[in-house]
């Protein structure tokens, strides 16, 4: 499983009501138990387990490991290369363990500050095999030189002649690659919670030893539902960035008719921090854009609709953006179909096929595209994939069958691309491949014309930041679903596209705190 997948998956547990805290109970209770049955499995007795911690989440796993330990009769030290924990449910087991006091137990806690107290400590001086180590120094996001006392406590870790168990990635290697850019444990297995992450299951055996994979009680959902923690996936903005650095998006579409889509499309993908929007549109619609839009880039096409002699300006300015989405407002016409065809053969950047576009543009055109997104309603995506029988959109339910029936139908037919698909409904589902997800954020007020728009642009704008097709669709659909719950609760049911645009900026600024 990727790193960041495991991340987001942990606080979304929080959300269905599944704290972090007792993810972590559970993932040191399992600790616990594996690592009671590798010593009978070794050593035949309890022996001595020694729990190396740093400042994170591994470290308050080895914390509540120690309770369940010791009360499984072994002696159980702590060695803290770290006393400023940075995990509060760490920080809370902590607390847990100094609180036992007067000691009942036999735990000893040591703080390991210097290098002198590490080459100290009883693990480097010992030429005893009868031990057990926990490595929980590290977790994910370790890249380059490691700490100098960090390295140490890794050196000493490997030279000893104890067993060595290390929890979830072994301390030092990047969880993701199972590069190890300096030092890195080499224990003799390796506990992985939930699932094994990426790095580690792609490493050779002698670098991660056996790999045992512990259920901590995740549920399906918390992986499946999207929610605030997969806010997660957002970078933050580098202080130092300029203009453009955040984003540059490029919109086609709109008509003779139709000025208010791509407008709204627009303002939704600077609400979601694309710093430059760019909208191609023809001149009456140009017009209308410009008035009501100061924030758009608006490029006038000549005439009255989107046709094939504005390719060669449109590729023009698709060259010099991240991301670009066509189809708001655009209408459907020959010329506009044909455009739209050559348009998602030529250009090369990420694209989202909205509204008007799903309409036109041919399947076999795009079904080996992975950065392409389709925003379909259920009528618009029968259209698209030619379904012709009475497929709906139903999973409000607690029937399994009903729910694994109804999305397994869906995968039948997506799999014709390799892009994303969001199908947009009371919960909305995003499939790609194998994989989906489902949305649950949202209310009947969006049933009000321009919020597709708006989810399109929203989209779009996370393609810009570099966000692959699968994460921007999920975390798009959410975001859009947030918004509308704001205007919501401020107009009720009377609320429009403009108004939950007015939300976007405000639902990510509190998805990231």
């Amino acid at each position: 499983m990727h790193p960041m997948d495991m991340m987001v998956t942990d606080y979304n547990c929080e959300y269905l009501g599944l704290s972090r805290l007792c993810l972590m109970e559970s993932a040191g209770k399992s600790l616990a138990e594996e690592a009671g049955k590798i010593a009978v499995y070794t050593f035949s007795k309890p022996v001595k387990v020694v729990i190396f911690t740093g400042s994170g989440g591994n470290g308050g796993d080895g914390f509540v490991a120690a309770r369940y330990l010791l009360n499984r009769g072994y002696d159980v030290d702590i060695y803290m290369l770290k006393d400023n924990i940075h995990s509060a449910e760490a920080k809370t087991n902590f607390e847990i363990l100094k609180n036992m006091k007067p000691r009942l137990s036999r735990l000893k806690i040591y703080n390991l500050k210097t290098l002198e107290d590490i080459n100290s400590c009883e693990v480097a001086k010992s030429n005893d095999s009868e031990f057990i180590i926990i490595d929980g120094l590290l977790g994910t996001g370790i890249k380059g030189k490691l700490q100098t006392n960090v390295k140490r406590a890794i050196e000493i870790i490997n030279e000893s002649k104890g067993i060595t168990i290390s929890v979830d990635v072994p301390s030092g290697m990047d969880p993701l690659t199972g590069d190890v850019y300096d030092l890195a444990v080499v224990p003799d297995y390796t506990i992985s919670f939930h699932k094994i992450k990426t790095g580690v299951r792609n490493a050779e055996e002698e670098i991660v030893g056996g790999l045992i994979t512990a259920d901590i009680g995740i549920p399906f959902e918390a992986e499946y539902f999207v929610n605030f923690g997969d806010f997660l996936r957002l970078k933050n903005r580098d202080l130092k960035s300029h203009k453009g650095n955040n984003g540059r998006l490029l919109i086609i579409g709109g008509s003779s008719d139709y000025s208010g889509a791509p407008a709204i499309a627009g303002m939704a993908a600077i609400g979601a921090g694309c710093d430059l929007v760019y909208v191609a549109t023809p001149e009456k619609s140009a017009e209308a854009i410009k008035s009501t839009s100061p924030d758009l880039i608006v490029k006038s096409l000549e005439g009255n609709k989107l046709s094939l002699k504005h390719s060669g300006e449109i590729l023009e300015m698709a060259d010099k953006v991240d991301a670009v989405l066509i189809g708001p407002g655009s209408g459907i016409d020959e010329e506009t179909s044909k455009l739209f065809n050559v348009l998602v053969t030529k250009i090369k950047k990420p694209i989202v096929l909205d509204a008007d576009a799903l309409k036109q543009v041919e399947l076999k055109l795009i079904k080996n595209r992975e950065d392409i997104i389709l925003t379909p309603h259920i009528f618009e995506f029968k259209s698209f994939f030619n379904i012709g029988n009475d497929l709906k959109l139903d999973i409000d339910s607690y029937d399994f069958a009903k729910v694994d029936e109804n999305i397994t139908e869906f995968q039948k037919i997506t799999r014709q691309i390799k892009g994303s698909v969001i199908v947009k409904g009371q919960y909305d589902l995003v499939l790609s491949g194998t994989r989906f997800r489902i949305n649950k954020s949202g209310n009947p007020g969006m049933t009000v014309g321009g919020t597709g728009d708006a989810l399109s642009g929203i989209c779009a704008a996370l393609l810009t930041q570099g966000l692959n097709s699968f994460d921007s669709a999920c975390l798009g659909v959410f975001i859009n679903g947030l918004a509308g719950d704001g205007a919501y609760k401020t107009k009720g049911n009377g609320f429009s596209a403009t108004d939950l645009v007015s939300y976007i900026g405000n639902v990510i600024k509190n998805g990231l705190c």
